[in-house]
């Protein structure tokens, strides 16, 4: 026991073994001075001011003994009795206390040592409670922190996910509905074609000539076309607008549900950062005053409820969009088809008109071909009867000489005989068929004049038909054929029957 205390007393002042894993120093022979202990208190490490050391230990490591009275080295004890001064020193030895003195004061430093000793067992026991419910209080509530770390993670995790989610799903909606745009603008531009076409054959139909000049059912399809056309024009402008809008509000919630997604990411790494800190970690120091430092923003509760915000408003908005694309495509379809069947309608006005031009000029050409027919003949006719008429007067020539020879018989030989008679006769007959053919002359030239007129008529109107023909089949239908967005109407209704 004697040397358990020695080792005791030799260990108190002294740091712990386990803690530093360093040789005990062996003991002085002499104390160190007050002043030099006090000085070197400056100098112990950080670990010596920790709060479970207690303060006691360097008072009591700068403890100088000396040979001083009881009563100055424990002023708690009670005065011991004083030996009056001896004034005879035989052989010059002189005392000053007595034996039961100094037993008495060897009890008292036994007892005084013991109760010491007790005392500091029990406060061992008692420092190794609190040291064995500080470390398990640390545990339990560095525990707790790290599990509500580890819990605060999941649900960054779970959010991440659910922002993850909904942004694929947002960016697929919004490449959707840009593509959407794109066919909406190919199909306003396209459009420009047809109005072109309808317009240009409007005004090429103005140059038509003379009676052809009509307000037939291909001028009114024409109109009924532009009208139409110019009705697409101003509903896929409309829809086109509306895209933009909802597309500017898909990309307003893709940049929050972006920002939200970063913010969580960087939140997300800083916890783990924190999750995976140790007692035994680097990166750890003193930051002092921290904790009364609070520059949060929100509660778990707004917290969620701003991602779950952002996450339905995304939603909506790509609900609208998948629901605007729907009518968009429904749109597309409508007015291709619109203006597809009235293109449809003027062709086949157009092929109607132009069948009818078609037969109006063939009956002109039959009626042109047999009218110069019956011209060359009438003019046959006049040139026999011109003929007859210069054989008829050498005729009369022929009887009215002979009648003026015979004026000219002396006497009674100016006989009025059977020749004579017929001579006149003969006269009378050709005059008579004379005023007769001069009357089919002029009326064979008569009818001549009028055949040539209806022939003038006949090749005015062939040629107002030829012209008439020629804009409906070769300009106006010429274009037609080829028009530049058959192609892509036709596309567009087979995109949306299939």
């Amino acid at each position: 026991d004697s040397h358990q205390q020695h080792s005791r007393m030799e260990l108190y002042g002294y740091p712990l073994k386990a803690k530093f894993n360093q040789p005990r120093p062996p003991p002085p022979k002499v104390l160190p001075a007050t002043s030099t202990v006090a000085a070197n208190k400056n100098h112990i490490p950080e670990s010596f001011s920790m709060p479970w050391m207690p303060n006691s230990y360097y008072k009591a490591a700068a403890l100088n003994p000396t040979l001083a009275p009881l009563t100055e080295n424990f002023p708690g004890l009670p005065p011991t009795k004083i030996v009056p001064f001896i004034s005879e020193r035989p052989d010059g030895v002189f005392t000053r206390h007595t034996l039961d003195d100094w037993h008495r004061s060897n009890m008292t430093n036994y007892k005084e040592s013991e109760t010491t000793r007790h005392n500091a067992e029990r406060l061992r026991a008692d420092l190794n409670r609190a040291i064995k419910d500080v470390y398990q209080q640390a545990k339990r509530t560095q525990g707790e922190s790290t599990r509500n770390l580890g819990e605060r993670i999941n649900d960054i995790e779970y959010w991440k996910s659910e922002l993850c989610i909904e942004l694929d799903a947002m960016i697929r909606e919004t490449n959707s509905l840009a593509d959407m745009q794109k066919r909406l603008e190919r199909a306003l531009a396209d459009t420009e074609g047809p109005f072109q076409v309808a317009h240009k054959c409007l005004l090429n139909r103005e140059k038509r000539m003379g009676i052809d000049l009509v307000n037939d059912d291909v001028e009114k399809q024409l109109v009924t076309e532009i009208k139409i056309i110019r009705s697409c024009r101003e509903r896929l402008q409309q829809c086109l607008d509306t895209v933009n809008a909802q597309l500017m509000c898909n990309k307003e919630a893709r940049q929050e549900l972006e920002k939200d997604l970063a913010d969580k990411q960087l939140g997300h790494h800083i916890d783990s950062k924190c999750y995976q800190l140790k007692n035994t970690s680097r990166d750890i120091h003193f930051f002092k005053g921290v904790e009364r430092i609070d520059a949060t923003v929100s509660v778990p509760e707004t917290w969620a409820r701003f991602t779950d915000n952002n996450i339905f408003r995304s939603q909506s908005a790509r609900a609208a969009s998948a629901k605007l694309r729907a009518s968009t495509e429904s749109l597309l379809m409508g007015t291709a088809d619109e203006m597809w069947r009235q293109f449809s309608k003027v062709n086949d006005a157009f092929t109607s008109r132009i069948t009818e031009i078609a037969n109006a000029k063939s009956k002109i050409q039959t009626h042109l071909a047999k009218t110069r027919q019956e011209i060359f003949q009438i003019e046959t006719k006049i040139q026999v009867i011109q003929k007859t008429i210069k054989d008829k007067e050498a005729q009369l020539k022929v009887a009215q000489t002979r009648l003026d020879e015979r004026t000219r018989r002396p006497n009674v030989e100016l006989c009025r005989d059977a020749a004579q008679i017929r001579l006149v006769q003969e006269v009378n007959e050709i005059n008579e068929t004379l005023r007769n053919l001069h009357q089919c002359l002029r009326a064979s030239e008569d009818m001549l004049q009028m055949l040539v007129r209806s022939k003038g008529v006949l090749e005015q109107d062939l040629v107002v038909k030829n012209n008439s023909l020629f804009i409906d089949q070769e300009r106006c239908m010429g274009m037609r054929k080829s028009y530049p967005s058959t192609v892509q109407i036709l596309g567009y209704v087979s995109a949306g029957l299939t």
